[in-house]
C-alpha cells in the first residue's frame, strides 16, 4: 500500500515528522517497508536552458549543446543525444556527480566521439518519474533557471509503502492509516461526513442478484451529461505518485477511491450497457475481453454482472472492454457493491488476475461504507465532469451485522501483563472507531464495520496493546520449577533432522517442494483420493495433496537438468497425504538422483564412470534408516518395489511383511514419461514414522563404538542352494547362529553355471567373527562354524559346497 505524505495529512492534522510517523506505523503494526523521498534524491538536478545545439562533429544523432545552468557561472558543454535537443529549450540539467536513478550511474565528465560533455540533459525516465524515455524534459519557457528541479515542480512529497497483514483491509486506504495514527497520538483525525447527493429522476437500470451469498448488497447510480476528459491535477498528482497512470477522470475518480477510501468502484458507459444488469454465475463457456486487453473463459463458479448483452464485468476484480468509459462517454453508471471473500479469491486465481479491486474484496470491505462511497464518488463526478445524477439503486443489505463483545477490562493485563488505565483504554478504542458502554469491570465494546477482523476479547486486547506499544509488554520469565529439562524435539523430528544430515553427509542436495501436485500425478504414486483435493487450489497443476514426495524432487531434478545441470542428487524430508485422517499423514524421507551423480561423487571423472544406480540408492536409504535409528540387524531387502518403480531393478525394505520401512531402485519409464522427466533417475522413499520405537529401559551407559582387546575371525563359506532362494535369507541364517559372536555377514559371491545343477546356484559369504572374552581356539571357531553350517541348511536346504 503506497501513499505520499501529502495525502495522509489530508485526513491526518500532524506536525509530526516523517521519521516518527514512520517509526510510528510500523510499531501499531503497519510496517513501514520503504520511504521514498524525492527531494532528496532528486536535488542535484536543476533547470537549465539550452543557447545553442550544433550537430557534433563525429555522430550524426548526436549534439553538442551549450547549456545555461542558472547559477551566473560560464554556458557548460553537454553532448546529447535526444532528438528534441534544440536550442532555447528549457530543460533539467545533471551536473558531474550526479547519480541518475534512471539509469542507476553516477555521472562523470566524459569524452564522447571525441567532444568533451561536463553533465547531462535528462529526460523524465531518467529521473524515474515517468517512464517516457523519448526525449530530453520540455519544461515552460518561463521556468526559473538555476531552480532545483523538485522545488519547481513540487515533487517533494516523500512516498510511504507499508506492507499490511491480510486481516487489515481497512488500512487499503489512507482514510484507514490516519484513524490509526490519531488513535496513537500521532495527529488528529480528519472524517467530515458524507452528505448525500440528492437524485434528480428514477435511476432507468434496474439491479437483480440471483445469488445473495455472493453478492450480500449492490448500490448503482447513473448519472447523465457528463464530460469525461482528463482528470484534474490534484487528482492525476495523487495516482502519479503512487505509480498509478492517470486515465480519464471518470476512471481515475474510482482508483483515488480505491486508494483513499478502501472502496473499490466501478464505472459503466451506460450507452454501451443493454437493458438491466444481472448479478449471477457465469456460465460455462461465456468469455469477457476485460480492461487489460485480455479475453478469460470463465465457468460457473465465477460471479459476474452482466446485461442483455452478455458478461459486462468480473465482480469484484476487473470490468470489460466493452462497457468501458472513454472521453465518448456521456452517461456513467456508478456501481459500489459487496462480494464474496472467498468467490473473490477463487475466481483471482483461476484467471491469473491481481487487480487492487480484487485485493480488497479478498480482504473484506466495509459493508457500510458501500453507500456512502457511491456518495462520494458521485460527487467527484458531478464536481469533475457535472452531470445530472438519478436516485441511488440499493439492492440487498446497505449495512452490516452489529457486533458487540462482553469485554473484561482486567483482560489487558492478564492476557498482556501492562496495566492500561481504563480512560485510556477508552479513548483509544474510541479513536479506532469502537464504542465502549458501561464503566463496571466488565463493559460492551461495539465492533466498528471495517473491522470485519476482530472477533473476541483477545483481538480487542490486541487493538489496544499495539497501540500502546509492544515494547511497553513486560519481559516475563516461565517458571521452570526444579524438575529437570524435557527434550524439545520429540523422536519424530530427531528422526527427520538425523535423515537430513545423513543424506547432506551422502552429497545429496535438500530440496523444498510444494505439498500439492496435479491428480495425475498423485495417483502414480497411489494418491488422487477426493478427499485429498483441494477445494480452493491456487493452480490446476496443484490440486492434490501430494501421497509421496518423489513427484516433487522429479519436477526439481527436471528443471535443473533443462538448464543445464543433468548430474543431481536431490533430497527431502517432509509431509505426505495418504488419506484426510491424522493418522494417515506420515514424514517421509525421499531422493532423487540423476546422471552422473553416484555417491561415489557428482559428475564424471578420469577414474571411471559414476553413474548413480540402485545401489546408490539403496545406500542412501539405508543411511536415513541408521540414522533415524532403525533396528538394522532386523530389516530385509526383497526384491521388487512400489508400482512407480522398475520391477526388475527396485527392492522393498521392511522389518516382516506387515512393516514396510521404504523402497528404492529406478524410477519406472512409464512413470518418468507422464512426470515430463528424462531418464533414468533413481529413488528412494522411506517412511520415517513406520521405524518402531526405540525400547526405553534404564540402562548402564555404553561407549558408541565398542572396541574389543582380541583380534577378529573372518571365515568365508560357499552354500549350494535352489535358485529361488534369496540371499538375504542365507544371511539371516548364517547372523541367527550365534548373535553374540558373529557381527558381520556379507555376501562376496554368487556363482551359476558349469559344475553345479542348473537348478542350482553358489552363494559365498563371509562371516566376521569378534571374541569379547578371550582369543578363540580352533576347535571354538570350528563349532561356530559347524553352527553356521546347520543353521543355513536348516533354513534354506543350503549345502556346503
Amino acid at each position: 500500500m503506497k501513499f505520499t505524505l501529502s495525502w495522509l495529512k489530508e485526513h491526518l492534522d500532524t506536525d509530526e515528522t516523517l521519521e516518527k510517523l514512520a517509526d510510528k506505523l510500523t510499531m501499531i503494526g503497519l510496517e513501514v517497508e520503504s520511504i521514498e523521498d524525492k527531494a532528496k534524491a532528486l536535488a542535484p538536478f536543476t533547470i537549465a536552458r539550452v543557447i545553442s545545439a550544433e550537430q557534433h562533429p563525429n555522430a550524426d544523432r548526436l549534439r553538442v549543446c551549450m547549456v545555461d545552468t542558472g547559477n551566473g557561472a560560464a554556458p557548460v558543454q553537454v553532448v546529447c543525444g535526444a532528438p528534441n535537443a534544440r536550442a532555447g529549450l528549457v530543460s533539467v540539467f545533471s551536473p558531474p556527480g550526479t547519480y541518475i536513478p534512471g539509469k542507476d550511474i553516477t555521472l562523470g565528465i566524459g569524452t564522447i566521439r571525441g567532444v568533451e560533455s561536463r553533465g547531462m540533459l535528462c529526460s523524465a525516465a531518467e529521473l524515474k518519474i515517468s517512464e517516457d524515455h523519448d526525449g530530453i524534459m520540455e519544461l515552460p519557457a518561463d521556468a526559473p533557471l538555476g531552480t532545483p528541479y523538485v522545488q519547481w515542480a513540487a515533487l517533494g512529497d516523500p512516498v510511504l509503502e507499508i506492507n499490511l497483514t491480510p486481516n487489515r483491509q481497512d488500512c487499503t486506504g489512507v482514510h484507514g492509516i490516519a484513524r490509526d495514527l490519531a488513535a496513537a497520538d500521532m495527529g488528529k483525525f480528519r472524517d467530515p461526513g458524507i452528505k448525500p447527493v440528492k437524485g434528480e429522476f428514477p435511476c432507468p437500470v434496474k439491479v437483480t442478484v440471483e445469488d445473495e451469498k455472493l453478492c450480500p448488497g449492490f448500490a448503482l447510480r447513473l448519472v447523465r451529461g457528463v464530460k469525461n476528459g482528463p482528470s484534474p491535477e490534484w487528482l492525476q498528482k495523487r495516482l502519479t505518485s503512487i505509480g498509478l497512470r492517470p486515465i480519464n477522470a471518470l476512471v481515475d475518480i474510482t482508483n483515488f477511491m480505491t486508494y483513499d477510501r478502501a472502496r473499490p468502484l466501478h464505472v459503466f458507459d451506460a450507452a454501451k450497457v443493454k437493458g438491466n444488469l444481472t448479478v449471477r454465475r457465469a456460465q460455462n463457456g461465456e468469455t469477457l475481453l476485460a480492461l487489460d486487453g485480455r479475453t478469460y473463459t470463465l465457468d460457473s463458479s465465477t460471479c459476474v454482472i452482466a446485461d442483455d448483452h452478455g458478461v459486462e464485468s468480473l465482480a469484484g476484480v476487473m470490468g470489460g472492454e466493452a462497457s468501458g468509459c472513454s472521453e465518448a462517454t456521456t452517461d456513467v453508471l456508478i456501481e459500489s457493491a459487496l462480494w464474496n471473500e472467498i468467490n473473490i479469491a477463487q475466481t483471482g486465481r483461476k484467471l491469473g488476475i491481481n487487480s487492487d479491486a480484487r485485493y480488497r474484496f479478498e480482504r473484506g470491505v466495509d459493508p457500510a461504507f458501500m453507500v456512502p462511497g457511491l456518495e462520494m464518488a458521485t460527487r467527484l463526478v458531478t464536481e469533475i465532469c457535472g452531470g445530472t445524477p438519478s436516485e441511488n439503486v440499493v439492492v440487498g443489505n446497505a449495512f452490516g451485522d452489529d457486533r458487540v463483545i462482553d469485554f473484561p477490562v482486567s483482560e489487558v493485563k492478564r492476557l498482556a501483563g501492562i496495566d492500561v488505565p481504563f480512560p485510556e483504554i477508552k479513548r483509544i478504542l474510541g479513536h479506532l472507531g469502537f464504542m465502549v458502554a458501561g464503566q463496571g469491570p466488565t463493559v460492551k465494546v461495539a465492533i466498528p464495520s471495517w473491522r470485519s477482523d476482530v472477533h473476541g476479547k483477545a483481538d480487542i486486547v490486541e487493538e489496544i496493546v499495539r497501540i500502546v506499544g509492544v515494547d511497553q509488554v513486560p519481559m516475563t520469565p516461565f517458571e521452570r520449577g526444579d524438575a529437570p529439562r524435557k527434550p524439545v524435539l520429540k523422536p519424530l523430528q530427531l528422526r527427520a533432522r538425523r535423515a537430513k544430515r545423513a543424506l547432506a553427509a551422502r552429497g545429496m542436495v535438500e530440496a523444498v517442494t510444494w505439498s500439492f501436485i496435479s491428480k495425475p500425478h498423485a495417483e502414480l504414486f497411489g494418491g488422487g483420493k477426493a478427499e485429498l483435493a483441494l477445494a480452493n487450489p491456487i493452480a490446476a497443476d496443484l490440486s492434490d495433496m501430494r501421497p509421496s514426495l518423489l513427484p516433487g524432487l522429479v519436477a526439481a531434478a527436471q528443471a535443473n537438468s533443462d538448464r543445464g545441470f543433468a548430474d543431481i542428487a536431490l533430497f527431502e524430508v517432509g509431509q505426505v497425504f495418504r488419506g484426510d485422517r491424522p493418522e494417515d499423514q506420515f514424514t517421509s524421507a525421499a531422493g532423487i538422483r540423476h546422471g552422473f551423480s553416484s555417491s561415489a561423487g557428482l559428475g564424471r571423472n578420469w577414474s571411471g564412470s559414476a553413474t548413480a544406480n540402485v545401489f546408490d540408492a539403496k545406500a542412501d536409504a539405508f543411511a536415513v534408516l541408521l540414522a533415524a535409528g532403525a533396528p538394522m540387524q532386523a530389516l530385509q531387502v526383497v526384491s521388487g518395489g512400489a508400482a512407480w518403480l522398475h520391477p526388475g531393478r527396485s527392492g522393498t525394505i521392511q522389518i516382516g511383511p506387515q512393516n514396510v520401512l521404504g523402497y528404492f531402485g529406478e524410477l519406472h519409464p512409464r512413470v518418468l514419461e507422464q512426470l515430463g522427466a528424462d531418464g533414468p533417475m533413481i529413488a528412494f522413499d522411506v517412511i520415517l514414522d513406520s521405524l518402531p520405537e526405540a525400547k526405553q529401559r534404564a540402562t548402564r551407559a555404553k561407549p558408541l563404538i565398542e572396541l574389543s582387546a582380541f583380534q577378529p575371525v573372518s571365515r568365508d563359506f560357499a552354500f549350494i542352494v535352489d535358485r529361488a532362494v534369496k540371499a538375504g535369507d542365507i544371511l539371516r541364517a548364517a547372523q541367527g547362529a550365534d548373535k553374540k559372536l558373529i557381527t558381520g555377514v556379507t555376501v562376496f559371491d554368487v556363482y551359476e553355471g558349469k559344475g553345479i545343477d542348473e537348478a542350482k546356484k553358489s552363494v559365498a559369504i563371509a562371516v566376521t567373527l569378534q571374541p569379547r572374552e578371550k582369543t578363540m581356539t580352533d576347535q571354538e571357531i570350528e563349532a561356530v562354524a559347524a553352527k553356521i553350517v546347520a543353521e543355513v541348511n536348516k533354513k534354506t536346504g543350503g549345502v556346503l559346497r
